[in-house]
């Protein structure tokens, strides 16, 4: 959604985004759910990764402080992306800024929610767990585009490019 906002991707692919990006999801976690019930013992009981708020929140988070980081976590990841994919990057190092902003943000969320930051990635397992996982996914949709949306519309005030100067004009005239 923030690359939508800022015209970075085109709105008409979306649906068909989100689909491919939730089925694909479900598809993983279904291989990991296959791999984890060959274990004896195994239980969907400790939650299979879902996300969660108040008793299904990892540190026992309230739906407050859950909807806070989830908002607060995506809009800092989606300015991170948006700044190490400008053009006026430097070239070659936004998977080094993402990859390192991610697994920041993912070892602050994780006690708090099971961090997320992509409603697809909250949708897979909830979709085996069942139950409170489900019941509680929307926060975790509705948090990561409203924290996605507030980046693009921060990032496009903010970080736009910045008026030539009058020299600059100038040395572009002469």
């Amino acid at each position: 959604m923030g690359l939508v906002v800022t015209k970075r991707f085109p709105i008409s692919e979306l649906p068909a985004y989100v689909i491919a990006q939730v089925l694909r999801g479900i598809a993983g976690s279904g291989v990991l759910f296959a791999i984890a019930t060959g274990k004896a013992g195994f239980n969907l009981a400790g939650g299979y990764a879902s996300n969660g708020y108040g008793a299904h929140s990892p540190g026992g988070c309230s739906l407050a402080a859950c909807l806070t980081a989830e908002v607060v976590l995506t809009f800092m990841f989606l300015m991170i992306i948006l700044g190490a994919t400008d053009t006026r990057a430097l070239k070659g190092f936004a998977p080094i800024a993402i990859g390192l902003g991610l697994t920041l943000i993912h070892l602050i969320g994780i006690p708090v929610t099971n961090l997320s930051v992509n409603p697809a990635r909250s949708t897979a397992p909830a979709v085996f767990v069942g139950g409170c996982a489900l019941e509680e996914l929307w926060l975790f949709w509705v948090a990561p585009i409203v924290g996605a949306v507030i980046a693009a519309i921060v990032y496009s005030v903010f970080a736009t490019e910045p008026e030539p100067s009058l020299r600059e004009k100038m040395a572009v005239s002469a």
